[in-house]
C-alpha cells in the first residue's frame, strides 16, 4: 500500500493552470513530419520541372526524359543506328526497325474488328477504321474539305499553295504527292504492276486501274454540277467543265491559239510542222 506524504505532494505538485501555446503564425510548420513531407513534395515538383526543361539546342523542343531528347537529336544529326539485317535499311529508333521487320516476316498483328483486315502498324489500323466510321478529323482551313489522314490534308494544301516538292530525277517534272511521282516514274521504267482481272490489261498506277475497271462496270461516279452529265474519270469531268466556263488553258507556242485540251494543241501543232499545212492564225497565212 502506497502512502503519499505531504512532502511527496509538495514535490510532485501539479500547476494550477496549464500554460497555453503561442498562436501559430500563418504559413508556419510546427510538425517536423509535415515539414519533411512538404520539403519532399517541393523537391519532387522541382525535379518534375527540371525534367520538363530538357531542351533541344537545335529546335528548342522540350522533353520530359533525357533519353527522348537523345532519340530526337538523331533527326538533326541524321544518325540511324538501327539497321535491318535483311535489307540493310537503317532507322533512328529501334521501334521503327521492329515495325519494318514485319514487312519481311509478313506479320500483321493489328486486325480490324469490322472487316478483319490486318495491318503491320497500329496507326494504319486507326486510319482504316475511319473508312467504317466515316470520321474525317483533318479539315482544310482554306476550303473546309475534310480528310481521314493528316498526310492527305498536307498534300491537299499544296493544291492551294501550288507547291510541288517532289521532282522526277529523270525528267525533272514536279508533283504534289509521292504517289503521283511513283506512278510517273513507271512511265520511264515501263513497269506496269496493276493488272485488270477482267481483260488482263496492265497499268502503271492503281488509280489508272480503278478508272479502267469502270469501263467494265459502267460506273460513272463523277457528275457535272451544271448539266448532270456523268463521267468515269475525274479528269474527264474537269475537261468537260471547260465547255461551260470557256476556259482554254493550252496555248500554241507558234500562233498563240488556245485549246481546252492538251491533245487538241498537240494535234494543232502538226499543222505548223507539216509541209503545206498552214494554221489560219499563223503569220505565214497572211503572206
Amino acid at each position: 500500500m502506497n502512502i503519499e506524504t505531504e512532502e511527496d505532494n509538495q514535490k510532485f505538485s501539479f500547476p494550477t493552470s496549464i500554460p497555453t501555446m503561442p498562436p501559430k503564425k500563418k504559413g508556419t510548420k510546427t510538425d517536423c513530419r509535415k515539414e519533411s513531407t512538404s520539403h519532399g513534395l517541393k523537391t519532387a515538383e522541382r525535379s518534375k520541372v527540371e525534367k520538363k526543361a530538357v531542351c533541344c539546342r537545335v529546335c528548342n523542343m522540350k522533353f520530359t526524359r533525357r533519353s527522348a531528347l537523345e532519340t530526337h537529336l538523331r533527326v538533326h544529326t541524321g544518325e540511324k543506328p538501327f539497321e535491318c539485317a535483311l535489307c540493310n535499311k537503317k532507322f533512328t529508333q529501334g521501334c521503327h526497325l521492329r515495325t519494318h521487320l514485319r514487312i519481311h516476316t509478313g506479320e500483321k498483328p493489328f486486325e480490324c474488328t469490322v472487316c478483319n483486315k490486318k495491318f503491320t502498324v497500329g496507326s494504319n489500323l486507326r486510319t482504316h477504321l475511319r473508312t467504317h466510321t466515316g470520321e474525317k478529323p483533318f479539315e482544310c482551313a482554306v476550303c473546309n474539305k475534310k480528310f481521314r489522314r493528316g498526310g492527305d490534308l498536307r498534300s491537299h494544301l499544296r493544291t492551294h499553295t501550288g507547291e510541288k516538292p517532289l521532282e522526277c530525277t529523270v525528267c525533272n517534272k514536279k508533283f504534289i504527292q509521292g504517289g503521283h511521282l511513283r506512278t510517273h516514274l513507271r512511265t520511264h521504267t515501263g513497269e506496269k504492276s496493276f493488272e485488270c482481272t477482267v481483260c488482263n490489261k496492265k497499268f502503271p498506277g492503281v488509280g489508272h486501274l480503278r478508272a479502267h475497271l469502270r469501263m467494265h462496270t459502267g460506273e460513272k461516279p463523277f457528275e457535272c454540277t451544271v448539266c448532270n452529265k456523268k463521267f468515269t474519270q475525274g479528269g474527264d469531268l474537269r475537261i468537260h467543265l471547260r465547255t461551260h466556263t470557256g476556259e482554254k488553258p493550252f496555248e500554241c507556242t507558234v500562233c498563240n491559239k488556245k485549246f481546252a485540251r492538251g491533245s487538241y494543241v498537240r494535234s494543232h501543232l502538226r499543222t505548223h510542222s507539216k509541209v503545206g499545212a498552214v494554221c489560219k492564225k499563223s503569220p505565214r497565212a497572211n503572206k
